[in-house]
Parts: structure tokens; C-alpha cells; sequence
């Protein structure tokens, strides 16, 4: 008869052979489990030591591109743009080393900046109440422009668009002149939270740069930028909308824009934080000038490095040189809010 003696001695000799069993196979096994976690440990800091090298190498290569860049920008910019006046736009989160380095070479290139407008978050807001004070503020500000219809942030962009640009012809602002009415526009604005200006944004410029944020940024500050590109596509004679790789992927104002099929007095530049990005804006505002738009810098959805054959200075400022051959022109169609692939 099995009593519980038996039981319990079976259990424990189980349990006995059970841990002999871990124990022997552990001893076995150790060495070469080891050995194999060493040399996995070792493949990998090798792999991690290359990459940290291959970074090395490029970071250099980028700060020697840059130095060179930084050094030709003088013969590649000289009287690029002498005479003309542009004006500096800002959306939240535009880096300061991409704004002062822009304005740096559109000095080589011989521009004057008007001023900066820099736009806050809270215009971008899409909530009703902020939406209603900027539609508000629209309207009163109106100058006499006919508003199109559509959302407060397209009517806000139209008039900040024809307070800060002007094409300069025959019954358009006089470029360069300080205007009072669009002094107090953009006081109005600024009072209302929505931007804040630098220089004098109201001597009305005929060109003019969009810098977009260096990171990826709300759908709503996307689209909203877009808005505000478009109508100063339409209220002056070239607008470039420049960003970085990391702030140009997918979703930003520059792939939108991008995407867009029509040509116009747009075009866009992906690595304006490096000093060839920066020359490649002050190039395709040249360009902008003789009807000629693209998608330039670094990135998949760019036509091209940069304009090609790079622009020459005009004889006049704002004159309209022909375009190449087989280059879009941004003047055959003023109505045009998109941008063109080179």
C-alpha cells in the first residue's frame, strides 16, 4: 500500500533530479552562452563605434561644404539682387540661425530688407474665438481690398500680404516707401497677439521669404502657412519658402506646397540651415524675377540642388529678364498659387 511517505520521497527525489539537471546543464552551457554574448556584445560596439565614425565624417564634410559655401557666397551672390527690397516672414518655431543667415546673404546679394513679420501661434488658432477676432480684424483692416471669401486666416493673409508687398508697376505702391495705412495694420495685428514686427515691414517689398518651423509643426500651422504663402504669391513678384529637412517632411507648408501642380511666383528651398541652402534663396528670388520657379535643396521632393544655370544679376531691379527654355514662368500666370518643379 503507497502511503503519503512514499509520496513525499517521490516528490522531493523529482524534484532532487529536477535541480541536479538545471544545475549540470547550467555548468555546461555557461561557457560557450558566454562566449557567445561576448562576441555579440563586441560585433555590436564595432557597429556602433562605424557609425559614430561615418557621423564624424559627415558632420566634417558638412562644415567644410558650409566653410566653402560661406567663402564663395560673395561671388556667387554679387549684385544678385541689388535694389530690391524684400521682407522676412517668420512662422513659429523658425530657427534663429536660418533667419540670420538668410538675411546675411541677401545682404551679399545686395537686397535691402524691409523688415520681419513673425507670426505668432495664436494665428494659426483655429477656435472659433480667435478665428472671429482675426476675421474682425480683417475686415477692418481691408484698405480697400476687395476680401475673397473663405476662412479669417485667407482674408488675414491677404491683407498683411498687400500691407508688406507690392509688384511695383504702373498704379501699384511704390516700393520702398513707407506707408502709414499699412503702419497701422500691422500695429493692429501686433496688438492683437497675432504677430510681432521688426524693421519697417510697411516700406512694402516686392520679394519676399517664408521660413517655415524646423520641426515638424501642426497640421493647422501647415495649411495655415500655406494660406499665407499664396497670398503673398499673389500680392508681390516672387515668394521662397524656406525650411529644413527635418521641418520639410511630410505634412509640412513645403511638402504642400510641393504638391501642389500649379506653377507661380513660388518656390521652395529644404535645406535653408546649412549656408548652400541659404545662397540657393537669395538664387531663386533671382530667378523668381525672370518668371522662372522650383523646388530646390536637399530632399526627394526637390527638383534640384539649386536654380540651373544659376542667375545672373538683372539690369534693373525688378526687371523681368525672359525665361529659359522649357522653364516654367511664373508671370504667364499671376493667378497661380502653387509651385512648379524645376
Amino acid at each position: 500500500m503507497i502511503d503519503f511517505r512514499y509520496h513525499l520521497v517521490s516528490i522531493v527525489a523529482v524534484f532532487l533530479a529536477l535541480g541536479l539537471g538545471i544545475l549540470l546543464g547550467a555548468t555546461a552551457l555557461q561557457p560557450s552562452a558566454l562566449k557567445v554574448l561576448v562576441s555579440t556584445s563586441q560585433q555590436e560596439r564595432k557597429q556602433i563605434d562605424s557609425v559614430i565614425a561615418t557621423n564624424g565624417q559627415q558632420r566634417s564634410q558638412i562644415a567644410s561644404n558650409d566653410d566653402w559655401a560661406q567663402a564663395a557666397a560673395p561671388l556667387l551672390l554679387r549684385q544678385l539682387l541689388a535694389g530690391e527690397q524684400v521682407v522676412l516672414v517668420e512662422a513659429p518655431g523658425a530657427p534663429g540661425q536660418v533667419v540670420s543667415g538668410i538675411t546675411q546673404m541677401l545682404a551679399e546679394a545686395g537686397a535691402t530688407v524691409s523688415g520681419q513679420v513673425e507670426l505668432s501661434s495664436k494665428f494659426f488658432d483655429a477656435s472659433p474665438p480667435t478665428q472671429e477676432q482675426l476675421g474682425q480684424l480683417a475686415q477692418q483692416f481691408a484698405l480697400g481690398q476687395t476680401l475673397a471669401s473663405g476662412s479669417a486666416i485667407s482674408q488675414a493673409s491677404q491683407v498683411l500680404a498687400g500691407a508688406i508687398l507690392t509688384r511695383d508697376g504702373p498704379g501699384q505702391p511704390v516700393a520702398g516707401q513707407r506707408d502709414s495705412a499699412s503702419a497701422a495694420l500691422l500695429s493692429g495685428f501686433a496688438a492683437g497677439g497675432f504677430l510681432t514686427i521688426s524693421g519697417h515691414p510697411n516700406a512694402r517689398a516686392t520679394l519676399a521669404v517664408v521660413v517655415s518651423p524646423g520641426n515638424p509643426a501642426p497640421n493647422t500651422v501647415s495649411q495655415g502657412l500655406v494660406t499665407f504663402a499664396q497670398a503673398l504669391n499673389l500680392a508681390g513678384q516672387g515668394t521662397v519658402v524656406a525650411g529644413t529637412a527635418q521641418g520639410s517632411g511630410p505634412g509640412s507648408a513645403i511638402d504642400l506646397l510641393r504638391a501642389a501642380s500649379q506653377a507661380g511666383h513660388l518656390s521652395s528651398v529644404d535645406n535653408a540651415d546649412h549656408v548652400v541652402g541659404q545662397i540657393t534663396v537669395a538664387q531663386a528670388l533671382a530667378d523668381l524675377l525672370r518668371g522662372v520657379s522650383g523646388n530646390y535643396g536637399a530632399l526627394s521632393s526637390a527638383g534640384a540642388a539649386g536654380p540651373s544655370p544659376a542667375p545672373t544679376p538683372s539690369a534693373t531691379p525688378t526687371a523681368s529678364l525672359p525665361a529659359s527654355p522649357g522653364a516654367r514662368s511664373s508671370r504667364a500666370s499671376p493667378s497661380a498659387v502653387g509651385v512648379g518643379k524645376s
